[in-house]
């Protein structure tokens, strides 16, 4: 039982349940605003919406930085899980800002003070960064790659289901939608706080964190430097042609409602499952420089079929191209 209570894996999944209602609620609102805001013009629409969206991910991402090391000494007295606590806390936040906004005459403007709050608490990165600390000290030295592959799959599980489901819940009105988000976010909170052991596995000499042999060796600072220049540019491709493309669809030719939206989103979040099935799959056979290079190529080629699509399934088509992307896991 002990074991089970230091397993990460429900609270990626609860909380990707949470983002994912949430990201639905706010892309369409911010959308929709937009639309009334250029009297239906759907290309000012979609600009509109992508400065918007531009500067929210803008905001959130600096003012991560600027809680980086306040977190991090919290953590190194307080374990990792203050990570997920405290960027938890300031997702709610930011999902309560949206009610503000929809239930208050407040400007566009207004939900950056959201994004700030989620920043300031750690964002994205901080919880990341407790999950991948937390998996790594539940499992044994020899299976910690597995084991955040295993996070990763559970995370794609959870974009798809998410994704599924917020398009009928946006249906049924974006309240119920939002308010769902909340609720679900508090459930990850609470997990975290009163269910999730915290359990730091004592290294003993038997089992040191680093074996002999790789603590021996000088670290090769060039090929680290290159592998954080290669991530840093791939998520800064995905990330912004994710947000580009979330826009697109909802405008002509492809119009698509919610319930297609959520298809979408759910298309892309498969490429979770496929990245872990490829890497079991073609790892031991192509190596890690092979499958970087297929996976990269194959984001590409996807998102350049679904930027000219025209039709839905061209549309999907391209994301399925995506969803071959390899390089996911090998380089996250």
């Amino acid at each position: 039982m002990g074991a089970i209570l230091t397993l990460v894996e429900p609270v990626v999944v609860i909380n990707k349940l949470g983002t994912s209602f949430f990201e639905m609620a706010l892309t369409q609102t911010v959308y929709n605003h937009s639309l009334k805001a250029t009297a239906g013009d759907s290309d000012k629409a979609q600009a509109l919406s992508s400065h918007f969206l531009l500067i929210q991910s803008v905001l959130s991402s600096v003012a991560a930085m600027l809680s980086i090391i306040p977190l991090s000494r919290m953590a190194d007295r307080h374990g990792p899980k203050v990570f997920l606590v405290a960027s938890q806390m300031g997702s709610v936040l930011g999902m309560f800002m949206l009610v503000v906004f929809m239930y208050c005459e407040v400007p566009l403007e207004f939900l950056y003070l959201g994004s700030l709050l989620h920043g300031l608490s750690g964002g994205g990165p901080m919880f990341w960064a407790g999950v991948a600390a937390l998996a790594s000290l539940s499992s044994e030295q020899g299976k910690r790659t597995l084991k955040l592959n295993i996070v990763d799959f559970c995370f794609g599980i959870a974009g798809v289901v998410g994704g599924l489901l917020s398009g009928y819940l946006y249906q049924m009105g974006p309240s119920s939608l939002l308010l769902t988000a909340i609720l679900v976010s508090i459930v990850a909170l609470l997990y975290t706080v009163f269910v999730l052991t915290d359990s730091r596995r004592l290294l003993s000499e038997s089992e040191p964190l680093l074996t002999e042999s790789e603590s021996g060796k000088m670290m090769d600072r060039v090929s680290i430097g290159m592998l954080m220049t290669a991530m840093m540019l791939f998520m800064l491709g995905v990330v912004g042609a994710e947000n580009v493309l979330q826009l697109y669809v909802l405008k002509p030719p492809l119009s698509w409602n919610s319930v297609w939206a959520g298809y979408g989103r759910a298309a892309t979040s498969a490429m979770y499952l496929s990245s872990f099935l490829g890497v079991l799959t073609l790892f031991s056979v192509l190596g890690d420089t092979a499958l970087t290079l297929l996976g990269i190529v194959s984001n590409c080629t996807g998102m350049a079929i679904m930027a000219f699509a025209i039709e839905s399934w061209v549309y999907f088509l391209g994301e399925f191209v995506v969803a071959t992307d390899l390089a996911t896991l090998i380089i996250t």
